[in-house]
């Protein structure tokens, strides 16, 4: 491994979700083989690969993979590129390690920027479930005690904080986590 090669996440949304837009994630991996990666690897049908990268940084990257992707794909999926720290630190700084062990009721957005304290305090408003959510930095991290599919108050997260994201399960970040950590290794 060259010392500049470096290991990014690419989180996708609305892949592969209730019959639309299908991507195989075998296709994914070939496209970003395709685009000069190595080390590709795809978690799950919902669209996240690990990737090694030469060069560039998650921002470039993310511009470069979101045009390649519409142009072969004919549809826009927004991507959250990450690089292998930025998943460290989101497994530390997670603001609720007691239900860590409950990984299908925690969950991550990867936020496309920090939120202001304008654009939270709307949503912490709306928060009057059993939900529980703090945000750090470009994270918003969610404790949903009875799940996503039961929760009201997920529904309202994009509408009302109004900066894109994108959400993983718990068990889904410490798997992307362990797979950068094997990328990297």
């Amino acid at each position: 491994m060259s010392r500049k090669d470096r290991v990014f996440v690419a989180l996708f949304s609305g892949i592969n979700v209730g019959g639309n837009r299908i991507v195989k994630m075998a296709e994914l991996r070939s496209f970003f083989e395709d685009l000069g990666f190595t080390d590709v690897a795809t978690y799950v049908q919902s669209g996240n690969v690990v990737f090694r990268a030469k060069k560039g940084d998650a921002a470039s990257l993310k511009s470069e993979i979101e045009a390649a992707f519409e142009r072969k794909w004919g549809f826009h999926s927004r991507i959250m590129v990450r690089d292998a720290g930025w998943f460290e630190r989101l497994v530390q700084d997670n603001p609720y390690p007691e239900v860590a062990g409950e990984p299908t009721k925690l969950h991550a957005y990867a936020l496309e920027r920090e939120p202001t304290v304008e654009e939270t305090k709307p949503l912490a408003d709306k928060c009057t479930g059993p939900e529980r959510f703090e945000i750090k930095g470009d994270v918003l991290y969610l404790h949903a005690p009875d799940g996503l599919g039961k929760s009201v108050f997920v529904n309202l997260i994009p509408r009302t904080l109004k900066v894109p994201g994108t959400a993983r399960n718990w068990r889904s970040v410490l798997a992307l986590l362990e797979m950068a950590g094997k990328a990297g290794g």
